[in-house]
């Protein structure tokens, strides 16, 4: 504590005697050092404000914030002896989460997924209390804040649902064709930060350049969420709409027709209109981006690797085509082929059992380091594998009476427009197809079911019974039948936009969210233990428009393919028994 003045005394100190000091934490700070601070007049005279912001989050788009717990995998979901290095993740975790409601003043109606044992036998282990235990320290924070924020809402204002991983191991290994995904999966982004060349002034050499692909950016905010090829064929529209409406345009390329220019013509062109260089630099900017990422899918062959998984998820393929895959395509990554097998043992865990896993392994020539990321993959089910419990280790459990293998259930009403469009997170189970299981309901309908507070108290108990007044959950008709969501919505304006070193932007989590939002009932909470996908950000954004309940997802971490890749290599794996297990 001592330390912590004389670091706060060197810092006024070294200021002109004219100068104030407006200093903001962005976690709360200790009554001792407070009493310290008012006890030196030195650095008290020398005070304009000293606050706490209660900002220990991470806003990655409008809808969407992590806590920057980058180990949370490793620290949770591994198997360890003692489990300190999780109960300390948890607890860090749950103050930066509780910071969330405290900045937006939301005091949420708790909920999580209760733990389950796969059968009477089984304990239940650390892994399986991870969203119960999050819950219990982000109330006992709320708690406090109650008592000590002004302001802060004495009652329910919004619902918090947690979850952690396991609810669906194949999101964050399968390849999403959206241009978001794509853009983060293969263009090799720290962040939201891509870096490219543009032509040097005067005929110089070209310069690197950094852009921000976030919400500031209307091309970005209209396509990010586009099917790969649907982002492709809308920026070429959109260049040749603006090149057809513009003289200089149609002078610079003389008679040729739209439909033969290339993507270096375009650019070309682009580069000679200075009168509208915002527009044609974004336009540019995403042609560019795009023609490299349709480079990759091509010289990868990703067309015929991402069929054959989006095959495995719905059970149009098995084990025999992905040897047939490895066969025929040896020139395939080895990330690649990684991926590949990881949703192999999603979908068919008995394939992965021995020595036939290992068999599997070697057909794709992976290196040893990477033939120990599928057992640890495994361990995000919870369980060992064994042939009881096949499906449930997975979060996945599948009708008998199917002939099919699927992760998976056909949509009824879904028109496939694009190729590759299949696919969708687990978080997107349509609300006209439910799929009710012992074990899991999937969280777009674990959603809607919220909303109506239908919700199962047992499988998803709530720390806080809402009060008499809190009218959050029933839901139907026009938005503004809820005489509790008409409350002012708070837009913070804690931050501005500008970029960072990471890759991020400082922007508030709702600082560019709709007006309509306003109008809107309370706001949804999603929680995700362990890492969040773009897939499943891109389903809040769709859920927010389709459900007219604006949703959050907060996560961990945000994880592009190989970042999970890596992270998984962290957890180490032995075999349980009921020693190793604390009650």
């Amino acid at each position: 504590m001592a330390s912590a003045t004389y670091l706060f005394s060197r810092l006024f100190y070294s200021m002109l005697c004219s100068c104030r000091a407006f200093v903001f934490f962005s976690s709360a700070i200790s009554k001792e050092l407070v009493m310290d601070i008012k006890k030196d007049m030195e650095v008290l005279t020398r005070l304009g404000a000293l606050r706490e912001m209660n900002l220990e989050y991470f806003p990655i788009d409008s809808q969407g914030f992590i806590t920057n717990n980058e180990r949370a995998l490793e620290e949770l979901f591994g198997d360890e002896e003692n489990n300190h290095k999780g109960v300390t993740c948890l607890n860090v975790m749950a103050k930066r989460i509780a910071t969330v409601f405290a900045s937006l003043r939301e005091f949420p109606s708790v909920r999580f997924r209760a733990a389950k044992s796969l059968d009477a036998t089984t304990m239940t282990t650390f892994q399986d209390l991870i969203p119960t235990k999050l819950a219990a320290g982000i109330w006992d924070c709320l708690v406090k804040y109650k008592k000590s924020i002004p302001n802060f809402p004495q009652t329910e204002t919004c619902e918090l649902l947690i979850l952690d991983r396991s609810i669906d191991q194949i999101a964050p290994v399968i390849h999403e064709w959206t241009y978001d995904a794509m853009c983060h999966d293969l263009l090799n982004m720290e962040g939201n930060k891509y870096v490219h060349e543009v032509p040097g002034k005067s005929g110089g050499p070209a310069e690197r350049k950094e852009v921000l692909l976030e919400d500031h950016d209307p091309v970005w905010l209209e396509l990010r969420h586009a099917h790969i090829a649907d982002a492709s064929e809308r920026l070429h529209e959109k260049m040749t709409n603006f090149i057809s409406k513009n003289k200089a345009a149609q002078i610079q390329h003389g008679s040729n027709s739209s439909s033969e220019m290339s993507t270096r013509d375009i650019q070309t062109i682009v580069q000679a209109l200075p009168q509208y260089s915002e527009q044609i630099d974004k336009l540019s900017l995403h042609v560019e981006i795009a023609g490299k990422i349709n480079r990759i899918i091509r010289e990868s062959g990703l067309r015929e690797l991402g069929q054959l998984e989006q095959d495995l998820v719905f059970g149009d393929a098995t084990t025999k085509d992905v040897i047939k895959f490895f066969t025929m395509k040896e020139d395939i990554t080895h990330e690649n082929k990684l991926r590949l097998l990881m949703i192999l043992a999603s979908v068919y865990p008995e394939k992965f059992e021995g020595e036939k896993g290992q068999n599997l392994m070697r057909l794709a020539k992976l290196t040893e380091e990477d033939m120990n990321i599928v057992p640890n993959f495994r361990m995000l089910g919870g369980q060992p594998v064994t042939k009881k419990s096949l499906t449930a280790a997975f979060g996945l459990k599948f009708d008998i009476h199917k002939k099919k293998h699927a992760a998976r259930k056909e949509r009824p009403g879904e028109e496939e427009k694009w190729q590759l469009s299949r696919f969708y997170p687990i978080i997107e189970e349509s609300l006209y197809d439910v799929l009710v299981c012992d074990e899991w309901m999937f969280i777009q309908e674990l959603l809607e079911k919220l909303m109506k507070n239908e919700l199962s108290k047992e499988d998803y108990p709530c720390l806080n019974d809402p009060s008499p007044s809190y009218q959050g959950s029933p839901f139907s008709g026009p938005v503004n039948q809820n005489p509790h969501s008409m409350r002012s919505r708070r837009t913070p304006t804690w931050a501005r936009p500008q970029g960072s070193e990471d890759g991020y932007s400082s922007d508030s989590v709702l600082r560019h969210a709709s007006s309509d939002f306003r109008r809107m009932g309370q706001r949804i909470f999603l929680f995700i233990v362990g890492g969040a996908t773009r897939s499943e950000l891109r389903v809040c954004h769709k859920l927010t428009e389709k459900l007219k309940r604006e949703i959050i997802l907060g996560s961990s971490s945000i994880d592009d393919p190989s970042q999970f890749i890596t992270k998984l290599k962290t957890i180490t794996t032995h075999e349980i028994s009921l020693d190793d297990i604390q009650i």
